[in-house]
């Protein structure tokens, strides 16, 4: 009877020879042989003005790029730039802030380009509050053209970074500075010496139906700032992030801001910016990199 036995032989060369074919197949899908590997970046580089470059965070009017909640190295802080060194990678030391103090958006562009000459791979942008924080209200900058400004920095960053990565983080709510604040002497005192945000923070008593209606202006304007944030990082595509509002949205207290000037973000609003931030980007990342260790 050799029927039987030549039969079972058959029938197991033929499955093993199916098995082989059917891994073959698999192994030759690019995707399905190699992992994705975790986002890491090399480079990165805060843009924006006063509020990424640190001002006031720890000394008396100048910038504290230590501070940002960006790119700097404080512990305390646990910017963007320390917790993507916690992930690894080769990010150690490269961290470079370009944001200038008073910095609008009419200035975007040019950082751009020198964090695209410094190779910077990811960059954060957070700019607009001195578009609108300006002496008239008639001078705040357009909608259509604050938009446009982003949009052609974005569009450099594309062309000279191609393999980039950007956050864009929305402007926090200067009426919300002022909700916390007016009833404050002494912040109502630097806002008045200093001509803090004007627009906003001009005659804080002041209950007069034209004093309400432009800070509600004011407030509008940089709701529609924000609005054109997402959009152009939408129109970027998957490689850039918007914050969702989730910075505009959160309602900050007197804790949170310097009190030197009872404007710009102190320590603690400098980390409140970071943990707020980094939550678009952090499965870019891979595992969720919230405590990073302190600086050595």
């Amino acid at each position: 009877m050799t029927g039987g036995p030549m039969t079972r032989r058959t029938v197991t060369t033929f499955t093993t020879v199916t098995a082989l074919l059917s891994v073959t197949a698999v192994s030759a899908d690019p995707a399905a042989a190699v992992p994705a590997q975790p986002w890491r970046p090399a480079v990165m580089a805060a843009l924006g003005d006063s509020i990424s470059a640190g001002f006031n965070a720890c000394g008396w009017y100048v910038s504290c790029t230590s501070r940002s909640w960006s790119a700097g190295d404080h512990a305390d802080v646990r910017s963007h730039y320390l917790r993507l060194r916690a992930a690894g990678g080769d990010i150690g030391g490269h961290n470079v802030n370009l944001a200038v103090p008073g910095a609008t958006s009419a200035n975007l562009a040019g950082q751009m380009r020198q964090a695209i000459a410094r190779r910077a791979d990811y960059v954060t942008i957070l700019i607009g509050a001195q578009d609108a924080c300006v002496p008239e209200e008639r001078r705040m900058t357009p909608v259509g053209v604050y938009q446009r400004r982003v949009a052609e920095a974005l569009r450099l960053f594309r062309q000279g970074r191609p393999d980039g990565r950007v956050l864009v983080a929305s402007i926090p709510d200067i009426k919300r500075l002022w909700q916390v604040g007016k009833d404050d002497p002494i912040a109502r005192g630097f806002w008045a010496v200093a001509r803090i945000c004007p627009t906003m923070l001009a005659r804080p008593t002041s209950t007069a139906g034209a004093d309400r209606a432009r800070r509600d202006r004011v407030r509008a304007r940089v709701v529609a700032y924000n609005a054109a944030l997402a959009r152009v990082c939408a129109d970027y595509g998957p490689a850039c992030r918007f914050d969702g509002n989730a910075l505009f949205d959160y309602r900050f207290t007197l804790d949170h801001v310097s009190r030197w000037d009872y404007f710009h973000p102190n320590a603690d609003g400098q980390r409140l910016i970071a943990a707020q931030t980094f939550d678009a980007v952090d499965d870019w990342v891979g595992p969720s990199v919230r405590e990073p260790a302190a600086a050595p």
